[in-house]
């Protein structure tokens, strides 16, 4: 499996790691500020960055110590050096790297070393200033809380958030409390362009780009039937985290382009990207979907309760615990409860909490046979059950 898109995409084993016991700098002083904790640990993150550049210590593409250490060594969450690092990135002194880590940049120095691609922060942030704009904001007036302004632009508090503090590192909004939390932003700036009105279609974000770079793959080296290679290779090959790349296959499974199915059988390719439809194999069109199998697996379980409950049980008995029963069917202990909650909603069973507590029979079910989608079949069986 090769990737064709021309990008460079060093080994993290081949990088330079900076320990945390490295940065000696003198630590921020975070109480009492007016500014965003998050602002001032980018600062000092940033002045540390120009002056280990300047002497020569670090260089370009070093991997910053994990966000858990600076953490640590700075007694603050996890999410708020993410944010620091996301304010200094904004301002070109980091670039983050999925499956490698934050990278050191050279903010002197005006050439990408990655293939960075945007993200949802990014179409965010075009929404914030399409709404000052069309708010007709003026400066200094004082903007919604964060939250008022997610469901405004439709992105989520967080996203938004993120999106706030790269209009604060942009001087375009400042922000006069301690916790980026609270409302408080107001407009500094108006002087800013605004990307098109489509653009959140026509940009890429890098779920788009993996899809891009599979339907290539697809066309140049598979054929219909053929599986596609396991989500850690796909990760590896194209540079790109795990989540984005199952992010990426279920556009192409929603696309018709592949085929999810459960176990050794993988996910196919049942389309080549840019053809017409491909009249689907047997074994494809008879194969219940793989969102669909795991509701087949609870019902698989629950009629097998239901027709014990039927041989073995009288009304107001005791049903074994959901450990016993997972230990008895060799099923996962959370398959037995969901079965046992769709059984309550139906009336046979009942829930009593206590030292005498547990799963009672109130009802007896009729049992009778069910016919299910296979969810696994194999081909040379195919044509003669579609006869």
């Amino acid at each position: 499996m090769q990737n064709t898109e021309n990008h460079i995409a060093p080994k993290k084993s081949e990088l330079i790691k900076i320990k945390i016991s490295d940065i000696t700098a003198k630590k921020p002083d975070l109480k009492d500020i007016n500014e965003a904790k998050a602002i001032i640990i980018g600062k000092w993150i940033a002045a540390w960055i120009t002056k280990e550049i300047a002497e020569g210590k670090i260089q370009e593409n070093y991997i910053l110590p994990s966000k858990a250490d600076f953490a640590y060594h700075l007694g603050v969450s996890t999410g708020t050096i993410q944010n620091a690092l996301r304010y200094i990135e904004d301002l070109g002194y980091v670039e983050s790297k999925q499956c490698i880590g934050t990278l050191v940049k050279d903010f002197k120095k005006s050439n990408a070393t990655f293939r960075k691609l945007t993200s949802k922060k990014d179409f965010a942030t075009e929404a914030i200033k399409r709404y000052i704009s069309s708010g007709e904001y003026k400066v200094g007036d004082k903007l919604p809380a964060t939250r008022t302004i997610s469901l405004i632009i439709g992105y989520s508090a967080n996203t938004t958030r993120a999106a706030l503090e790269t209009l604060c590192a942009s001087k375009i909004l400042i922000h006069n409390f301690k916790s980026s939390r609270q409302s408080g932003w107001v407009v500094n700036n108006l002087n800013f362009e605004i990307s098109a009105e489509d653009n959140k279609k026509k940009s890429s974000t890098l779920v788009d780009m993996i899809v891009k770079d599979l339907e290539n793959y697809i066309k140049e080296s598979l054929k219909v039937g053929d599986k596609m290679p396991a989500h850690e290779e796909i990760s590896k090959t194209f540079k790109a985290s795990i989540k984005t790349v199952h992010d990426a296959l279920k556009i192409l499974i929603k696309k018709g382009i592949l085929l999810a199915r459960r176990g050794s059988y993988g996910t196919t390719v049942i389309k080549i990207p840019g053809t017409v439809d491909n009249n689907l194999k047997p074994e494809t069109s008879i194969f219940a979907p793989a969102k669909d199998t795991a509701f087949y697996h609870y019902e698989k379980t629950q009629n097998h309760i239901k027709k014990m409950i039927a041989q073995n049980y009288n009304i107001g008995d005791k049903l074994p615990s959901i450990l016993e029963l997972s230990r008895m069917l060799d099923l996962n202990p959370n398959t037995i409860r969901k079965a046992f909650h769709n059984l309550a909603k139906e009336g046979y069973l009942v829930f009593s909490r206590g030292r005498y507590g547990g799963t009672f029979v109130i009802d007896i079910p009729e049992t009778e046979a069910q016919t299910f989608k296979w969810l696994a079949v194999n081909p040379q069986y195919a044509k003669e059950y579609s006869n």
